[in-house]
Formats: C-alpha cells, structure tokens, sequence
C-alpha cells in the first residue's frame, strides 16, 4: 500500500459500531484486560483510538482523567463511560461487566482452588509465566502512555514529581491528584500553552483524528450526554438502592454481627475510598481482614494480590479473593464451598455497582465541562501526574516479580521500596526480560507473548523439579 492510501485510510470517516458488534470488542478486552490499569487502559487505547475510532485521543484523555478522580477501579470505569457514550446505558453496562466478569470467574476458580489446593506446582508455574509476561505488558503501557501524555516538559516535571511522592514520600494518591490539578488550574492562567491538551507548548508524534463519538457529539446525537438534575436525580434514586440494596436486606436478615452484613458494609466503604486503585488500599484492607476480621492470616494478601495479577480486570478484584476466604472460613449453616462462593459473589457485587453510579451520574457534566479552558488544563496536569503513579505501580510490580524479597528504607517515616539484592529470581528475570524483548523490540502481540511466557514458566519450572 502506497503512503498516500495508507494516510488516506488512517484519515477516513470511522464507522459507527452496532450494539452487536461493540459487545463482541468489550468482551475481547475483557479477556485480554491483563497487567493491572496501565495495562488495561493502553489496551482500550489501541483497540478504541488507534485500531477502531470509536472515541478521538483527546475525549478518550478527557473521559479517563475523570475516571482517575473516582474511587474503584478506573479502566472499568472508563469501559463503562465509552460504552455509555456509544449506546447509552445498555452500552454501559455491557462494557463495564464484560470488563470484570472474566476476571471475576478466574479469581473464583483460583479462590477455590486455593482453599483446596494452594500449593499445586503446576498452577504456581502457570502464575510464574504469567507474572513475567504482564511485567513486559506493563512497561510497555507506560511508554505508551508516557509517550501520549507527556508533551513538554512542565508535564515530564509533574509525572517526575507525582512518581517521587507517591515512591519516596508516600504522598497518598488523591493528594497527588488534588496538587497536580492546583498546578493545572494556575498555569492556565501563567502560561496556558503549556496546560493545553492540544499539544501547544509540546511535539505530537500524530493529529488528533476525531472518532465515532466526536462525530456523534458534533451532529447532535449524543442528548443522553445532557446534564440535567432530573436525571441526576433518577440516576441516584435507581443505583442507591441496587449498590446498597442487597446490604440492607442481608443487615436486616442476618443481623449485624453476620459475616454476610460485615463483608458487605465493609466492602461497600472500600468502594467509597479506593482512590489510586487497588495497591493504595491494600495496606488498610489487609490489616482489617488479618487483625481486626480475622479473615485471613498474616501473608495472604499477597497471595491473593499474586491470584488477581495473573487474572483478567482490574487488580481490585483481590478483594473477591478476600470476601470468598471470609465467608468459607466462617460459614455458618452453609457449605463452606456454597458460602465462599457468595461471599465472593457480594463482595464483587459492592465493589463494581458503584462504578456504573460514579460514570452514570457524572459523566454529563465532565463532557459538558470539555471546553472550559481552566478544568482542561486541570485535567491535562493530572494526566501528567498520573504517568508518574502509573510509573510507580510498574515499578512496584517489577521489583515482586524479579525479586523474592523487597524491603521498605525507613527515611523519616517514609521512603521507598528497594529489592534485596540477593533474593533475585533469574529465571523470573530472564523470562521478563525476553517478554519485553518480544514485545517492544519485536512488536510480538499480547496474547502470543502471554502464551509462550506460561509455556516457559511451566518448563522451567519443570525442569527444576526434575533436577
């Protein structure tokens, strides 16, 4: 193909995608959501911005920064506002379960088999190829993402600076994200070509090709996109109750002493408070469920968090790992099995169904705040900060997967995570190493490395038994 039809093909109208065919892609990137957010949104990036053009970069930037001001899980979040975009609420809600259900089944499977048979070598194994696998996945997220977001180097200066406060410093997340839009919103007025999303002030490596939304949002098709307090309230009025409802009943039911009442007021207040994902809220999660719950014992968050880093969807469904282990583990008058599996199925049902009441409720009044200049560049300084804390979420992952053992340097109560050197993990290493060499030097597919990653996971492991 000629330069000039393939440019004419990367600048044609996109097609509008049936309700049909929309369904069939929310359930690809739900199967293939691996490597925790970073991964997850590079993944809705290449299949929605640059293969499909469904949605323009700087709408998909706009969407996900709102996404990231949310408590829960942001890629499913942003799933749930392109999909409610496109065909309304139906599109929602297809998008943001068919981003969690896969996952949700696996973790279920693998919450089983870990009561039953926690220490089975050949699963380990499958989980040790996996591992290094979304280690490339994720690396390669956040050169994409860097590339994309950082333009200049005021937002190089804040992802830097967002990375060292939430590594070193230990800076909570929402402060992170609350100074970086401080920033935004005063240089708009200092200097505004440097807080622009439209690449003044910075290089662009491509045009922003308009998508099916834009086109929707320029012909007028998009009047669910309105804001208005009547619908606000009916939005309101609907999903209270379905978030909440099924707490209430079990309160009323079982009482509050129950674990059905406990794990789903308990999960219910995460889903208010897990701003930054899931690792900014492992750290209290664990300490209820160990010392407060007495849930689980000491160590099995982690394996829990290794279980839901090696399934599809967002890392937060470690706390279904949880939920299932609570109510196995005291199940009253059920099988343990039967109440396992509801208590998983509760806890998923609190973490999620206030995603869809986040997006349904604000996402009108994000797109009808797109053009104010001052709330952009709020918003593209917050884009920046991100790439740092997605920079440190790699890092984190990076250094549990090469390394057996990682310690905290205790600087002025703070300070960052450092591996012991001693505890490398070569085969991990090599492994990762060769996924990043297939992925970024060969431009091998996700899935493709994923297979051939678990493959030699298994082998190598394999081989150590053997030997």
């Amino acid at each position: 193909m000629s330069i000039d039809a393939t440019k004419g093909a990367a600048t044609a109208e996109p097609t509008a995608p049936t309700f049909a065919e929309a369904t069939r892609v929310w359930a690809r990137i739900g199967l293939l959501s691996f490597g925790g957010p970073a991964g997850q949104i590079a993944l809705m990036h290449k299949e929605l911005v640059e293969d499909r053009r469904w949605i323009g970069e700087q709408r998909f930037l706009h969407a996900l920064n709102y996404c990231m001001l949310l408590p829960g899980p942001e890629a499913q979040q942003l799933a749930i506002y392109i999909g409610w975009l496109m065909h309304r609420t139906a599109g929602g809600l297809v998008a943001g379960i068919l981003f969690v259900l896969p996952g949700a089944f696996v973790m279920l499977g693998l919450s089983i088999l870990y009561a039953f048979y926690r220490n089975v070598p050949l699963i380990e194994a499958v989980f040790f190829g996996v591992k290094a696998a979304v280690l490339a996945v994720v690396v390669d997220a956040v050169l994409r993402i860097g590339k994309r977001a950082l333009k200049n180097r005021v937002m190089i200066g804040i992802a830097v600076a967002a990375f060292v406060g939430i590594y070193i410093f230990r800076v909570p997340f929402p402060i992170i994200i609350l100074i970086a839009g401080l920033i935004g919103w005063l240089g708009s007025r200092a200097a505004p070509q440097l807080f622009s999303n439209d690449g003044h002030g910075g290089k662009r490596d491509a045009p922003d090709l308009k998508g099916v939304i834009d086109g929707m949002f320029e012909r007028g098709e998009l009047a669910h996109a309105d804001p208005s307090w009547g619908r606000a309230a009916r939005v309101l009025a609907l999903w209270l109750p379905i978030w909440l409802g099924p707490v209430l009943l079990l309160w009323l039911v079982t009482g509050s002493s129950s674990i059905w009442t406990k794990t789903g007021t308990f999960f219910s207040t995460m889903a208010v408070v897990t701003f930054g994902g899931a690792y900014a809220v492992l750290a209290y999660v664990a300490q209820a469920a160990v010392d407060t719950f007495g849930w689980l014992a000491p160590g099995e968050m982690a394996d829990g968090l290794g279980l839901a880093e090696t399934t599809p969807g967002p890392l937060i469904m470690v706390l279904q790992f949880v939920g299932f282990l609570a109510a196995y583990r005291a199940p009253g008058t059920f099988d343990p099995l039967l109440a396992g599996c509801l208590g998983a199925l509760l806890t998923t049902w609190v973490t999620f169904a206030p995603c869809f009441l986040w997006i349904f409720l604000g996402a009108p009044y994000v797109e009808a705040l797109r053009g104010n200049k001052a709330i952009s560049a709020a918003l593209t300084a917050i884009t920046g900060a991100v790439v740092g804390v997605v920079m440190n979420l790699a890092l984190w992952f990076a250094l549990h997967v090469v390394f057996r053992d990682v310690r905290t340097l205790d600087i002025l109560g703070a300070g960052p995570d450092v591996p012991v050197l001693g505890s490398i993990d070569w085969q991990a290493a090599v492994l990762a190493l060769a996924a990043m060499v297939a992925m970024l030097g060969f431009k091998i597919g996700m899935i493709q490395t994923l297979s051939a990653c678990v493959i030699a996971g298994v082998a190598l492991k394999g081989l150590a038994i053997v030997l």
